[in-house]
């Protein structure tokens, strides 16, 4: 059994552990984190999973961002981390499932995300063929999803940071 509640700052180390250990070394090269740099979490929706012996098992966190010209906001999640030992085991689900009624419910209209579509995809993401981010970001990768029916509508351009 798991326990999700909201990360707060004592969770940090334990979190940025958890990232090193499920992802790839240079992980923060990646174009999202340029996107995260010296911006916080949205607090609320960055959510941490522990088992029962309250070890970090999970992690998702979420990032305002803002989408073309206009600069319409939205969220990017990521990242989703499982510890390897509860892979398989539904909790990565249980993150996104949970923080996006948070998200839904705090007002939020819209999300992006660069990852796996076929995984995403049972969660309501598609790919965001509209959008662009900041390179190196594979275009294929990205997607989205409306919280609100019609919040893409007339969207286009690049992701950029919130400044």
């Amino acid at each position: 059994m798991f326990r999700i509640a909201e990360e707060t700052p004592e969770d940090e180390y334990e979190v940025e552990y958890l990232l090193d250990l499920c992802f790839a070394p240079g992980r923060t090269a990646l174009s999202s984190y340029r996107l995260r740099d010296g911006v916080s979490k949205v607090s609320g929706l960055s959510l941490v999973a522990r088992d029962e012996f309250d070890v970090l098992a999970g992690s998702i966190s979420y990032w305002p961002i803002l989408i073309g010209e206009g600069g319409a906001k939205a969220l990017l999640l990521g990242p989703v981390a499982v510890h390897p030992i509860h892979q398989g085991e539904g909790l990565g689900a249980a993150l996104i499932n949970d923080s996006l009624a948070r998200a839904e419910a705090a007002g939020w209209t819209r999300v992006v995300l660069v990852g796996d579509e076929p995984y995403y995809r049972r969660f309501g993401f598609t790919k965001a063929d509209f959008l662009e981010m900041p390179p190196p970001t594979n275009p294929d990768r990205l997607l989205h999803r409306a919280l609100v029916d019609g919040a893409f509508n007339g969207l286009s351009g690049l992701i950029r940071k919130v400044t």
